[in-house]
């Protein structure tokens, strides 16, 4: 089940070369921002305080509506209110890790850290104590990914990421054993057990999203996760899950177009599962903050005007689509009256883009991308260079993964300081990331548009 790093020479070279830049470039590190508090009262607080209490009886369908109504709540209050409200609660108190999220979300600081279990334990393994900037790294780490079947393709991508920066740290580093897992639920949940038989303190992954609901629905786990994908299970307390999800790209755009004032959204999207489930994101942030989607129709539309002509017009544009598509679509929106009006996509935008004389007609439309990719990061070489040279990084997908993987290194190392620091986040490769109350991490994206027809980072998009 275990294998080591047989890798061709030439990709194990070049990861050197990049951890040897990452060295020079300097050591990932976790920052702080200052934090508040005050004291009032809301009588929204107390039906979401009721439904707060309620939730740890719940499951299924059931736990994700009493979620989603308690955010429904909490998205009526104003900034400061929120931020008063927070402060005023009791430790202990369930409403406030829901609170805490809408915060994080709004981007506004905690006055105090999340309220987390016992569960939380940072000692396995009798690891030595946190270095200044909050580096405590596992001693002995498994990392779950599919080195055989369908989703080994991309499992090689974010292996590279998670080496390069693995081998780019010059503190203390944990022994490393990679697992394979194949594409299935029941090789996860074998690769995890095999992982805890052989002693590890930490794991990282599973890939796919069967194969982390498979985890965490064995419950309790002797060993913590940092899950790579968000599954149909909440993780269990003292569990993390990082995802790349399409569900995070529509609730990024739903706050992106938010933080613009925009109340009414056309949603354009095509047929396939990943653009259904964005532009489902995006309903139900919009609903949150009392903002709403004013139609959703398909790609192949050839008319929109009658839907910009509805009572309440248009204020917003989102379009779940590839580039193919959102070319022929942008002139439709000119028509109509929208070129104007804020127009967000999701990444797929870049599948099928790459000829800036084609792709000029995409100028000026937003969409979420990878710090890495957009501008760069401290201690990473660019991504075009890298690309170049490792196969498992290039085109936008793998550079994507190859990020994500970067990012669940760091993550590992920086734990303890996410979880338990309410100012600490890491700004990461694919991102600004921060851990919520529930054993999620939050990514607030970077922001990218077209202009003359290439991708260029968004000058005037809100970073947290």
């Amino acid at each position: 089940m275990t294998h080591k790093k047989n890798r061709p020479a030439l990709t194990w070279t070049f990861i050197g070369l990049l951890a040897a830049t990452a060295v020079l470039g300097g050591c990932a590190s976790v920052e702080t921002r200052p934090t508040a508090a005050t004291n009032a009262s809301n009588p929204l607080i107390a039906q979401a305080g009721h439904l707060a209490r309620e939730h740890a009886g719940l499951s299924g369908a059931a736990r994700s509506d009493n979620e989603q109504q308690i955010n429904r709540l909490l998205g009526q209050l104003d900034d400061a209110t929120l931020s008063r409200e927070a402060a005023a609660l009791p430790v202990g108190d369930p409403l406030y890790n829901f609170m805490g999220k809408v915060m994080m979300q709004r981007g506004l600081p905690l006055p105090r850290p999340f309220d987390r279990s016992s569960d939380w334990n940072f000692n396995a393994g009798q690891r030595p104590p946190a270095e200044a900037d909050g580096y405590r790294p596992p001693m002995k780490l498994a990392v779950l990914l599919p080195a055989t079947g369908a989703s080994a393709v991309p499992g090689a991508s974010v292996r590279d990421g998670l080496s390069t920066a693995y081998y780019g740290e010059s503190r203390r580093r944990p022994d490393i054993l990679f697992y394979d897992t194949g594409s299935n639920a029941a090789g996860a949940v074998a690769a995890y057990d095999k992982a805890v038989a052989d002693g590890n303190d930490f794991v990282i992954g599973p890939l796919g999203r069967d194969e982390v609901s498979a985890v965490f629905a064995k419950g309790t786990l002797p060993v913590p996760v940092l899950a790579l994908n968000r599954g149909n299970v909440a993780p269990p307390s003292g569990n993390v899950s990082f995802s790349l999800t399409p569900e995070d790209e529509g609730i990024a755009a739903a706050d992106y177009l938010l933080e613009r004032g925009a109340k009414r959204v056309l949603a354009i999207g095509g047929s396939d599962d990943g653009q259904r489930r964005a532009i489902a994101a995006l309903k139900e942030r919009l609903a949150e903050r009392g903002a709403q989607i004013s139609d959703t129709i398909g790609e192949g539309t050839a008319d929109l005007g009658p839907f910009v002509a509805k009572p309440g017009g248009v204020d917003a544009v989102f379009l779940a689509v590839k580039g193919s598509a959102a070319r022929t679509l942008i002139p439709k929106l000119a028509i109509v009256g929208l070129s104007d009006k804020p127009r967000v996509a999701t990444s797929q935008l870049l599948s099928g883009t790459g000829k800036p004389e084609q792709d000029r007609v995409l100028d000026g439309l937003a969409f979420p991308s990878e710090s890495w990719t957009s501008g760069g990061i401290r201690g990473l070489p660019p991504a075009v260079g890298v690309a170049q040279t490792l196969p498992t990084a290039r085109g936008p997908g793998a550079a994507r993964l190859f990020a994500f993987g970067y990012d669940a290194w760091q993550l590992s190392a920086y734990l303890e300081r996410l979880a338990t620091r309410p100012d600490a986040f890491i700004n990461g490769a694919t991102g600004v990331l921060r851990i919520d109350g529930g054993g999620s991490v939050l990514r607030t994206p970077a922001w990218s548009t077209f202009s003359s027809g290439v991708p260029v980072p968004l000058a005037d998009a809100a970073r947290r």
